[in-house]
């Protein structure tokens, strides 16, 4: 393999040596339960126009494998451990491997021994340290590919820098009030690999191409007004061209947004309220909603507290026998689902434990149903397995995460909701979220903030946004439109170290209530 240059190919030699190490060495090393590989390689390309000039760019490779074991005498523990490869070590991947089992390997012994001794002596406390038990799934073998219409091998690393160059000039060009952009575009090819023990052996090959314009815009003797929005999808150069959620070409859409912001530069700054108004919000906006205030509380390892240090608990689950499961969190109308088998920025078939994915009713005609789990969380809980285990890249643990997650889609037409309304607001497109320790109440802004009077949008506003306990605006629901829409999010955080994770995250235009939260009073 002399010259070798980091392909997706290379997951042909990794994957072989994988599936033979984890259903054969890992399971000879004494009391050693359970095994698995995760691998991924990637090509990539990107650059990055600032003012409508070049300023970074290039193609490059990369690959990563990760190794999971469980392990231990008197009590089961887990172990991981993960590598970044280079060429060197893909030419010795089976001795790189086996390095990574071995690791993982005793890294759970120690693990599994700490947790005896700790159990025995924390009395009651130890109960809450349990034997690592994964629950059963169906063990698949399976290569999936996802179609695409412009491959991302076909496209050339100058076609991304001149695209992203025209569209930042674009822009720069637009209107002299704006001071600022720059305009970021990646096309890649993804190919991941899963082994384990029980037999499973998968692969996932993919695209993934996005765009990021940010753009700043000031009016004379004004503070200055920053937007930016991300467009993508696991999909070809395609996607750049208008094969996308918003239906418009990056260029159209970057134009767009920079007129937004100018528009926005001129506007007043939104007020605060001291009570609750009527808030109707659009798709974009309830995309950062759904994923704050219901999305990441039904993660099962916040519900069990083994997020509490990192990133929180959950507002739906305070104990075993205090929680919300099977009552009333959101009006009827509310339905919310995890939907990873969906086109989507969280589509996938199966999670980094080889467990299938499958479409999840997270709240039902406003009733908490379920939670996205792991086989680990699942078999504490009694649940069966979702499919919702995932990595950033293989080498690093992975956590339950969000997929697809978003309000199921209404029946009304969105102009009707608004000309309902005599006093209120409409929120249009999220900007950023602040959430308190178990989501039990938000804050998010909003990239327009409208006045609402005698059912007309009257007077726009920049720098607003809601504010409302959690419970409480999803019980206020009383309109849902029929125009659902998800929307890509790359930027999902969870974890130490940081994992950022891109989910997909959405639904109708809605009408609740609230506090709208601004620059002044």
């Amino acid at each position: 393999m002399k010259n070798l240059h980091i392909t997706i190919d290379v997951i042909d030699k990794v994957g072989d040596a994988a599936f033979k190490l984890v259903t054969d060495y890992a399971m000879k090393l004494p009391h050693c339960h359970y095994a698995d590989i995760r691998a991924e390689a990637s090509e990539h390309k990107s650059a990055v126009a600032i003012r409508g000039e070049p300023y970074s760019g290039g193609a490059d490779g990369q690959a990563a494998f990760g190794v999971r074991v469980i392990a231990g005498k008197k009590i089961k523990a887990t172990g991981y451990c993960g590598y970044w490869m280079g060429m060197e070590d893909i030419r010795h991947i089976e001795k790189r491997l086996k390095e990574g089992i071995d690791n993982a390997y005793w890294r759970a012994m120690a693990a599994a021994e700490w947790k005896y001794e700790a159990k025995k002596k924390l009395e009651v406390l130890g109960k809450s340290l349990w034997d690592t038990t994964l629950a059963p799934v169906e063990i698949c073998q399976e290569k999936v590919v996802e179609p695409v219409k412009v491959h991302p091998r076909d496209v050339t690393p100058k076609q991304v820098f001149d695209k992203a160059v025209e569209i930042s000039r674009a822009v720069q060009n637009l209107d002299s009030s704006i001071t600022f952009n720059e305009l970021l575009i990646s096309c890649q090819l993804v190919r991941e690999f899963f082994a384990s023990s029980e037999g499973a052996k998968i692969e996932y090959i993919h695209a993934q191409t996005f765009g990021f314009p940010y753009i700043v815009a000031q009016q004379p003797g004004h503070s200055s007004e920053a937007q930016y929005d991300h467009m993508g999808d696991l999909r070809g150069w395609e996607v750049i061209e208008g094969d996308n959620v918003f239906g418009v070409s990056l260029k159209d859409h970057a134009l767009d947004l920079g007129r937004d912001t100018v528009e926005l530069s001129k506007a007043e700054v939104a007020p605060f309220t001291d009570k609750e108004q009527v808030i109707v919000t659009n798709p974009h906006y309830n995309c950062l909603k759904v994923h704050e205030i219901v999305g990441h509380p039904l993660e099962a390892d916040r519900i069990l507290k083994m997020e509490t240090g990192y990133a929180g608990r959950s507002w739906f689950y305070l104990s075993p026998d205090n929680n919300m499961f099977g009552k009333r969190v959101a009006s009827p109308l509310v339905n919310v689902y995890a939907d990873p088998t969906i086109m989507g920025y969280g589509h996938y078939k199966y999670d980094a434990e080889g467990v299938k994915a499958k479409r999840v009713t997270l709240i039902e005609k406003g009733i908490l149903k379920a939670a996205m789990n792991s086989r680990e969380t699942a078999e504490i809980l009694g649940q069966e397995p979702n499919g919702s285990m995932r990595a950033q890249d293989p080498m690093w643990v992975p956590l339950i995460r969000m997929t697809n997650v978003f309000f199921g889609k209404g029946d009304r037409d969105p102009q009707d909701i608004i000309s309902e309304v005599d006093d209120g607001w409409y929120l249009e497109n999220q900007r950023v979220p602040s959430i308190s320790e178990s989501r039990e109440n938000f804050r998010i802004s909003a990239k327009k903030t409208w006045r609402i009077k005698n059912g007309k949008m009257v007077k726009l506003y920049r720098g607003g946004g809601m504010s409302a306990d959690s419970y409480d605006y999803l019980m206020s629901i009383d309109a849902l439109g029929n125009d659902f829409k998800l929307y890509p999010v790359p930027n999902c955080g969870k974890g130490v170290p940081m994992q950022a994770m891109r989910v997909g995250n959405g639904g109708p235009t809605m009408r609740g209530r609230g506090k709208i939260s601004g620059g002044k009073k």
